[in-house]
């Protein structure tokens, strides 16, 4: 019995040994998120400015501020993406106050861009936050944007500063690519946000509302789909189904015409003709009278 004892000591510090060597490979392993779902919201943050320079402001340790995006009127929440869904979202910026006014300012006369991030996963609980951004490490050293946890999406905001107003284009076009369904599902890989001209700019004051309304597309993969190549243009698929479409409609009138109008047409004169013709050979009297030669008249008349 006394022997036993020093083995089973020894297999207890085997295990303890085990149960520590664990716990800690299990701590200094990352958090794994699960990919988005589709319709799973995303939401959009942006980099802080000062109001009074346009220049970026840090925290305490020297990162990068972010604050989420202002308040959309139509939901009551700042501006969120879905994931996988194309739609048009509409934000209203309910109250455009004076220091807002100023950073709009910035943005649209090109001093500072109007530089937004979205999760590339969805994050997880705040009680996890700190421990997941901690685990998860940056592609870059010091400040940048390229990151593991958050992917860029710099909103290019069109429009003309005046002396007293500004207009802004508040039709935006936002693109987002997720990566591969092989590779990542359910995680993003770029983003961009730009104006665009679709409708007359809008004239904003101190104390408006500011209307924004994105138009959202989604891509399955970082590559872009073919598009127009100028005037002109290129043979696609839908391009030749209208044109064998076009082709048959044409096809389909023309044998309709000639059919109903074209040949009833033709043979009603047709038929005219030979009749004429039958008319003009004297086949319908009883005998056939040839022309005269000479003064002289020859026939062969009916014979009694």
């Amino acid at each position: 019995m006394a022997g036993r004892l020093p083995f089973f000591s020894h297999l207890l510090l085997v295990c303890i040994a085990t149960f520590v060597g664990a716990s800690a490979a299990a701590a200094q392993e990352p958090i794994v998120q699960p990919g988005y779902k589709i319709g799973e919201p995303i939401p959009v943050s942006c980099l802080n400015r000062s109001t009074e320079t346009g220049e970026h402001v840090t925290d305490a340790s020297g990162q990068l501020s972010y604050i989420p995006f202002p308040t959309c009127n139509e939901t009551g929440r700042p501006l969120e993406l879905l994931f996988g869904v194309e739609k048009e979202i509409n934000c209203t910026l309910d109250f455009i106050d004076d220091p807002f006014f100023h950073l709009l300012e910035y943005y649209v006369h090109n001093d500072a861009p109007l530089t937004c991030r979205i999760p590339t996963k969805p994050l997880p609980p705040s009680a996890l936050k700190a421990e997941f951004e901690q685990g998860t490490q940056d592609d870059t050293d010091g400040q940048g944007s390229l990151s593991e946890i958050y992917t860029p999406m710099v909103v290019a905001l069109a429009g003309t500063l005046q002396l007293s107003h500004l207009h802004i284009a508040s039709s935006l076009n936002v693109l987002v690519h997720a990566a591969p369904k092989s590779v990542a599902p359910g995680t993003i890989a770029a983003a961009t946000a730009y104006s665009i001209s679709r409708e007359p700019p809008t004239r904003i004051v101190i104390g408006d509302s500011l209307p924004l309304r994105f138009s959202v597309r989604w891509y399955p993969n970082t590559s872009l789909p073919s598009g127009w190549t100028g005037v002109g243009g290129h043979l696609t698929f839908s391009t030749l189904v209208y044109c064998l479409i076009s082709a048959g409609a044409s096809a389909a009138i023309c044998l309709a015409y000639f059919r109903g109008i074209e040949l009833p047409r033709r043979l009603k004169s047709h038929g005219k003709d030979r009749l004429g013709g039958v008319e003009r050979g004297g086949l319908g009297g009883y005998g056939i009278a040839n022309g005269g030669y000479g003064g002289y008249d020859y026939g062969v008349g009916k014979r009694d």
